[in-house]
């Protein structure tokens, strides 16, 4: 009986020790800035790419770094929400991408990331997104119905909280996922991770208030965000609404898919710049 009591004891203490761990290191499981390192490994001017440089300040104070890559007879411009990992300078892939469809890409480095001054924060990473958003609109002066918000993996909660405060003239959201508790309910289904959870990130919510045409975008493969969980965002979000399947794993599923990823965001940019 004893040695009953002791494994009880025991497991009971493993699992609060668990808890608090989870509970304690929450922003280091879901913010990965160093990952690939903080210094910038290229520019866009290593893959053929004119930029500039922006430096933005936020409501907060916080100064955050940026590039705003012009596309030759731009038809509009994408504003780019990097996922929770690396820095601006690890998605010339995507840039060159969005480069060749025609639209100028401004993307910036949240407080934390890359040369961006800060800490980051679930309210930081928001006022950061609208930093960005004032700057293409009240320093470049451009037509909120000529930019694209464009969000992958976490950037994807970020866009769509964007979304539902401004209106863009689309939405495309990229390996999404519900919300950090849904998230964390698949990852650790034996804690009571609603009452642990410091972070929100509620896309769903998020896409229920959005005034823009969305697409989602999502891999039946994807091995670190669940196609159910992109697929829970776009029945979420009102009737104007695609939804994209792609193939590859989660980082790579844009470039595994390759012609078919280009052609069915073409289709959808191609809509609504264009008019159609």
């Amino acid at each position: 009986m004893n040695a009953v009591w002791k494994f009880l004891i025991l497991a009971v203490c493993l699992y609060i020790g668990v808890t608090a761990l989870i509970y304690f290191r929450q922003s280091s499981l879901i913010y990965f800035p160093s990952v690939a390192g903080r210094d910038l490994t290229a520019t866009p001017q290593q893959i053929g790419l004119r930029f500039e440089d922006v430096e933005l300040v936020t409501e907060d104070e916080v100064r955050l770094h940026g590039w705003f890559v012009p596309s030759d007879n731009a038809r509009g411009t994408l504003l780019f929400l990097h996922g929770n990992a690396g820095n601006i300078s690890h998605r010339l892939d995507s840039i060159a991408i969005f480069n060749r469809m025609g639209l100028n890409v401004f993307i910036f480095d949240y407080r934390g990331y890359g040369q961006s001054e800060g800490q980051v924060t679930e309210t930081g990473t928001y006022h950061d997104a609208e930093a960005a958003w004032s700057y293409l609109i009240q320093t470049r002066g451009l037509d909120a119905n000529k930019i694209i918000v464009f969000g992958r993996s976490l950037g994807s909660s970020i866009a769509a909280w964007l979304a539902s405060q401004y209106r863009p003239a689309a939405l495309i959201l990229e390996s999404s996922f519900s919300s950090v508790p849904s998230m964390a309910q698949r990852l650790y289904p034996f804690l009571p991770v609603k009452w642990l959870a410091k972070f929100s990130y509620d896309t769903r919510q998020y896409v229920s208030n959005i005034a823009c045409p969305l697409l989602v975008v999502h891999s039946k493969n994807d091995e670190i965000i669940p196609y159910t969980e992109g697929r829970l965002v776009f029945e979420a979000a009102p009737a104007d609404k695609q939804f994209l399947d792609i193939r590859g794993g989660h980082n790579d599923g844009f470039i595994v898919t390759g012609q078919a990823y280009t052609d069915g965001l073409s289709r959808f940019i191609d809509r609504w710049m264009d008019g159609q």
